[in-house]
């Protein structure tokens, strides 16, 4: 069975304090929710194209469907509530090759 991705990447981030209240309920979801982070931050990011250097995620689950469903769980829907109005970021689930 193929794994399942989230992909975020966030083309500015002017306040990342405004984070916090989603950082702190979207982490505890993702694991409920069998994720793994394997890849946060805006540390160390070489961009090609038309490539953002911002803050990228990327979280691993056993499956797209267990992705999907991650995403669509009660405790996520809380911590999507908790994003700042105005805030923007790129999200993908992506289904990996098997």
């Amino acid at each position: 069975m193929a794994k399942g991705y989230w992909v975020s990447v966030y083309p500015a981030i002017s306040d990342p304090e405004t984070l916090t209240a989603y950082n702190q309920l979207a982490g505890p979801a993702v694991r409920a929710g069998g994720g793994r982070v394997l890849a946060r931050g805006g540390g160390r990011v070489v961009a090609h194209e038309a490539g953002i250097t911002e803050r990228v995620v990327l979280i691993e689950f056993d499956s797209f469907e267990q992705a999907v469903a991650a995403y669509e769980s009660e405790a996520y829907k809380k911590a999507l509530a908790a994003l700042p109005d105005g805030f923007r970021r790129d999200f993908r689930i992506v289904e990996g090759i098997d």
